[in-house]
């Protein structure tokens, strides 16, 4: 169980690091054509948005905002709370 509980807590970690990545790389645009850079957003959207799409459904963007990260970064963070938690 211990095991588990141990690959859940990285996973919930690794998730929260992407959509934090995402929004950073949000706010950046390079200037000309970046190839590299496309191509990480493009990675990090598609790693992400199974997260974000839903609660995405539930709060809507406020005054030109995605509020959807944040609500995300909060649950992770309450998930890997539990998951220390339950780790003893």
């Amino acid at each position: 169980m211990t095991g588990l509980l141990l690959l859940l807590r990285v996973a919930v970690e690794v998730m929260f690091w992407l959509v934090l990545l995402r929004v950073v790389l949000s706010w950046v645009r390079p200037q000309g054509y970046q190839p590299a850079f496309y191509r990480l957003q493009h990675l990090l959207d598609r790693a992400t948005e199974p997260l974000l799409g839903p609660i995405r459904r539930w709060v809507r963007p406020r005054a030109g905002l995605d509020w959807s990260p944040l609500v995300a970064m909060v649950l992770l963070g309450l998930l890997e709370a539990l998951i220390i938690r339950l780790q003893g």
